[in-house]
Parts: C-alpha cells; structure tokens; sequence
C-alpha cells in the first residue's frame, strides 16, 4: 500500500513540474514575441525562436536522452534483474541518470574509425540524414493552445503550418536515405544488407502508414494538426469527445504499427540484427554513430507526439476539461493543457517500450506480410468505411458508432485468440517423448 501511493505521490509530483515548466516556457514565449515586435518583425517570429530552444532542444531532446536509460531500466524490470547501476553518485545510482553522461563522454571521446573505401561525403552526411528529419518532425506538433500572454498571444508549437499532415509525411519519406545511405557509404556488404533491408522495410510501411492517417483528414476535414486537436474537444456521443481513436480506433492501429516499423526497433528490427551481424550503421564509430542512436530515441518520442496529437485529443485533457478552463487563469490551464500532451507522450513511449522488450524479432516475410496482407487492406477498408461514414452522417455520430463497434471487434478477436488451446492426445508426442514400443 506504502508503494501504490508513493507511485500516485511521485506521479503528481511529476505533473506538477510538468506545469509549472510549461508555464515559464509560456512567458518565455511572450516575451521573445514582445521582442520581436520591438524589431518591427511579426511576434510569432520571435515566439517561434523561444519554442525551437524550449520544445526541441530542451523537451524533444532530454525525453530522448532520459528514454535511453529508461530503456535499460525498464528491460531490467521485464527481465527481473536490477539493470544499470554501476555509475554511483556518493553511493547512489540516482536511477541510472549518470549514464546520460557517461554515454555522452563516451561518444564524444571515442577514436572514430572510417573504412578506407568508403564514399566520404556520403559517409559523413547519412547520420544527418538520420537524425534531421525526425528531429524536424516535431516543429509543425501543437504540445499546448495558444494564450494571451503579456498582451501576446503565443502557441506552444514552433510552426503551425495549414498542411502539417504533408510535412510529416514528406520528412518520413526523407528519413530513409539517412539509413540507405550509411549502409551503401561505407562500402561493407554486411552494411549493405542492413541498409537495403531497412529501406524496403521503410518503404512499405510508409504506404500504409500514409493511408491510416487519410481517414483521419476525412473525420476532421483538415490536415492541420491545431485544428484537430481543436476538432477532438466537440461532443459526438452524449459527453464523449470526438477523439480521434474513438472515430478511427483501426486507423490508430495500422499507424502505430506502421510508425512502430519506422522506428527499426524489435520486433522490426531486421536492419539492426546484432545476432546477424547486420546493420547499415556497421562502420560507424563515435559521435556519428551516437547520433544514429539518439535517432531511434527521437523517433520513439516524435511517434509518441503525433500519435498523441492525432488519436489522443493532442493537448486536450480530457479529463475535467470543462471545469478547469472556467476556473484556472488562461496562462494556468494552457501550462495544464501542455504537462497533459506531455504525459500522453510519455505514457506512450513506455507503450513502444513494453513492445520493444516483450516480443521477439519477427522473421523478414513475416515482416513484409504483415505490411502488405493485413495493415494495407485493412488502410484501405478504413478509408472506404470512413469516407461512407462521412457521407452518410457530416455529424460524425455514426462514425463514433462504427469506431464503438469496431473496438468491440478488436476487443473479442484478442480475447478468442488468447484463450489456451485444449491439449490433444499427442501432447507428449509433440515434445519428443514418444510412447514405449509393444512388447518392451
């Protein structure tokens, strides 16, 4: 009992630095627009400056960082071992924080080695690749609605572009020349290999990953990621808001499935097959390959976020919404609204992380059919089902029930397929032991 409410005490802790963070990054914000007004320059310039240092260098960046030790404390907790404590601080652990330094040391400190063949602008320029687009993605994602703040009104996103959909769809297409390329600069057939795996892998899961989110433009009529975190808070079932996994519980699957592939983490991490000795980043020592490795991080928490921005009510809280919006100050209820979309995307990221050490590495035909025989069919259908749900009801109540049947068809699937199979009478014979022969 000692331990559910600590875990509940730490847990409010967390929100409430969560808060009171984005409040200050809220009257940072304000005044880089009042700044920019100064200079005679619009003040969404100067708050979008602010944004930039406070949502993707600090945020974006320290949940990346912090998710590489967590990575190793949570596979520790599934594996029942204690898992990174060698680093102590005065005698303490501290939670395996001290490693983000180590590792930071490590990689900065490291002979680089470079393969004599190599192509060497190519070499030098696929982990920018890698890194870039992903880090990129997170600009056009809304964390908070916008406030007047010291007579500015400012948001808590860095661009809030009309086509935000399309932007991340076009850096997801570029983030697969960052891994082609690594594999074929080094001049390694090994590298190689992982490098053509990881780019037909990327390649076919974009196509469904693309036409998941379709379905989404279609419910909201928008593909602008503010006005469909605006979109989720309208009531479509009595008090239940139009949440976009409520209207596209099948579209919200075959994305996170598909965005999970993206990623190359187990159970799809056949261009990273350390058992094989295959992987695009093969040759690469150093920084370069720490910044192949931070990528996949940042790619855990731009998942999480667009995820969280389109299925999850974005920056919504759901929860007690209406009271507090007539009761906190403005400024008080944007930071709530803000530390919310944060705590989706870190229960989300412990979602990736439960997946990444809970199933084992799929075989590559497994892979490509799950792609092509399941999650593109079932993009396809969604879309269809969607847009006649659409046509039918503009109100999107009948949407709401057929997401509400829907997740009723998913829930009795998963449940049919657990229950334990009833042994045959061969159950011996299936484990080797075969019975004794006559006569003996």
């Amino acid at each position: 009992m000692k331990r559910f409410f600590g875990m509940w005490a730490v847990i409010g802790a967390v929100l409430a630095g969560l808060v009171a963070i984005f409040y200050a990054f809220y009257a940072l914000a304000a005044l880089g627009a009042k700044g920019a007004v100064a200079l005679g320059l619009p003040g969404f310039y100067g708050s979008s400056i602010v944004n930039a240092v406070t949502l993707m260098a600090v945020t974006l960046m320290t949940l990346a960082a912090l998710l590489t030790v967590a990575e190793r404390k949570w596979s520790a907790a599934m594996q029942d071992r204690i898992g990174a404590n060698r680093i102590k601080v005065f005698g303490s652990a501290l939670g395996g924080v001290p490693y983000l330094l180590a590792d930071a040391i490590k990689m900065l400190t490291k002979e680089s080695t470079f393969p004599a063949a190599r192509s060497k602008f190519l070499f030098e320029l696929a982990p920018v690749l890698a890194f870039s687009p992903t880090f990129a993605l997170f600009a056009v994602i809304p964390v908070g609605p916008e406030v007047v703040v010291f007579g500015q009104t400012v948001g808590m996103w860095v661009a809030n572009p009309d086509a935000g959909l399309l932007w991340i769809f076009a850096l997801a297409g570029i983030s697969v020349y960052g891994t082609t390329l690594a594999g074929w600069a080094s001049n390694n057939r090994v590298g190689l290999l992982g490098a053509v795996r990881a780019s037909a892998q990327m390649i076919s899961y974009e196509v469904s990953l693309g036409l998941s989110l379709v379905g989404v433009m279609i419910a909201y009529r928008t593909v602008n990621l503010q006005q469909m975190a605006i979109a989720q808070g309208i009531d479509v079932l009595g008090p239940v808001p139009a949440l976009g996994i409520l209207l596209q519980p099948l579209g919200f699957l075959v994305f996170f499935t598909s965005a999970f592939a993206e990623t190359k983490r187990a159970p799809f991490d056949l261009p990273e097959g350390e058992s094989e000795i295959v992987g695009y980043f093969l040759e690469y020592s150093g920084m370069k390959f720490g910044l192949l490795f931070l990528a996949e991080f940042v790619e855990i928490a731009v998942l999480a976020a667009v995820t969280a921005a389109v299925f999850l009510g974005g920056w919504r809280p759901i929860l007690f919404e209406g009271w507090m919006r007539a009761n906190l100050d403005p400024v008080l209820f944007a930071a709530v609204c803000a530390a919310s979309f944060l705590a989706k995307v870190i229960l989300l990221t412990w979602v990736q992380l439960i997946i990444r050490w809970l199933l084992p590495r799929f075989r590559y035909d497994q892979i490509q059919a799950l792609c092509w025989k399941l999650l593109l069919p079932a993009a396809i259908a969604n879309v269809f089902v969607t847009g006649a749900a659409v046509l039918l009801d503009p109100t999107l109540t009948l949407l709401a029930w057929v997401g509400v049947a829907e997740i009723a068809l998913i829930f009795g699937i998963t449940l049919a397929s657990s229950k334990p199979q009833a042994a045959g009478h061969d159950h011996g014979d299936a484990h080797g032991h075969a019975a004794p022969a006559a006569g003996h």
